[in-house]
């Protein structure tokens, strides 16, 4: 779901457009982060009412997760296309201006289609584990990419990872399975809640892993080609392509009703056609100013501001859609984000140290 959520993958920092900050002025800076807020809470509350909240008086559920992802990327493609044409015609200063084509080669076209299909099958696995667990679990185990990330690089690229980020997965998970674990439910219920609970992770472990396969292709797009793919063109491209393919089962698969059944539902509940155009709209700007944060001032700000949304995130679920956490589940929470905030700093800390390296590097060049 692209906490991302089902959206492009909105973090590519090898990607040379926006791998380095630039100078921006602090209104630049709060209008930034505003529209980060704004759209992200905007759309976690849209996310959740849309999947797990009934509409009107027969109390149904939007059940159509192919048809809601389809609409989003359209969306997202659209509004990619008009800020990928923005930023060709003012490149950040000091970065070189992206290519013209939003599909440069066929190489890279064809591994945009591989991410494509494993962005476009993610979703619906992370929607259908909804039905088993809910929203809140749903963003904990969602905020650290991290976990398939680097399950996907240990077993298949063989990479080494520093001992704090096993340190980091191990908090994240350990805080995913005791907020699970210690959820509030009555003793005559607790047996089949714990089976629910248990099909409903392994639905959003298979999403996670998905979501894994389609960061780790990103990253390996943008370290192939820095010189032709930009984070607005994969933006744009990975949308459009994911529109199509979705597009093309709904239309042609003899597997599934999903269109017909969401034009049914839209038609008896029209409020719902407005909260996916919500819910759409406001990922696809939410991606907008990402990549702007990047671009404009690095991944140091855009890390710091992407983890205090999502513990926002989850407290706007919490008060907006009544949900009760016992004692242990919060710290469970604190886990969670305590792991994300250290790998947070490990990264800052990191980053500092290599800008203070090149720094040093052009003074002793100067100096020759």
């Amino acid at each position: 779901m692209k906490d991302k959520k089902h959206h492009t993958s909105p973090i590519p920092t090898k990607d040379p457009l926006i791998a380095a900050p630039s100078s921006g002025s602090i209104l630049q800076l709060l209008v930034c982060v505003g529209g980060i807020y704004a759209s992200f809470l905007t759309w976690a509350v849209l996310q959740e009412r849309i999947t797990t909240t009934s509409y009107g008086p027969d109390k149904l559920i939007f059940r159509s997760p192919l048809v809601l992802n389809t609409v989003q990327s359209l969306f997202a493609s659209i509004t990619g296309y008009l800020y990928f044409h923005y930023t060709r015609r003012n490149p950040p200063p000091n970065k070189p201006r992206p290519a013209i084509s939003i599909f440069p080669s066929r190489d890279v076209n064809l591994k945009l289609l591989l991410v494509s299909i494993t962005q476009s099958l993610a979703s619906p696995f992370g929607y259908a584990s909804l039905k088993h667990i809910d929203y809140i679990t749903f963003i904990l185990a969602k905020s650290c990419k991290l976990l398939p990330v680097m399950f996907l690089h240990l077993t298949i690229f063989k990479k080494s990872y520093p001992f704090y980020k096993y340190a980091v997965v191990a908090s994240v998970t350990a805080g995913v399975a005791v907020f699970t674990l210690y959820h509030p439910t009555s003793s005559t219920k607790r047996k089949g809640a714990e089976t629910s609970s248990a099909w409903g992770l392994l639905l959003l472990g298979i999403n996670l892993l998905f979501d894994g396969l389609t960061n780790s292709m990103q990253d390996h797009i943008f370290q192939t080609n820095p010189c032709t793919v930009s984070g607005p063109q994969m933006m744009t491209a990975l949308n459009f392509l994911s529109s199509l393919l979705t597009t093309i089962y709904l239309l042609l698969s003899p597997f599934t009703n999903e269109l017909g059944s969401a034009s049914e539902f839209i038609r008896n509940h029209p409020r719902v056609l407005w909260d996916i155009i919500g819910f759409s709209a406001c990922g696809a700007l939410g991606q907008v100013f990402i990549f702007h944060t990047l671009a404009t001032f690095g991944s140091l700000v855009l890390v710091t501001v992407t983890v205090t949304r999502k513990m926002v995130s989850m407290m706007l679920s919490v008060v907006m859609f009544g949900h009760r956490l016992s004692g242990m589940q919060w710290v469970g929470v604190g886990m969670v984000f305590g792991g994300i905030g250290a790998e947070a700093e490990m990264k800052r800390r990191g980053e500092v140290a290599k800008r203070k390296a090149k720094k040093v590097v052009m003074e002793e060049r100067k100096e020759k």
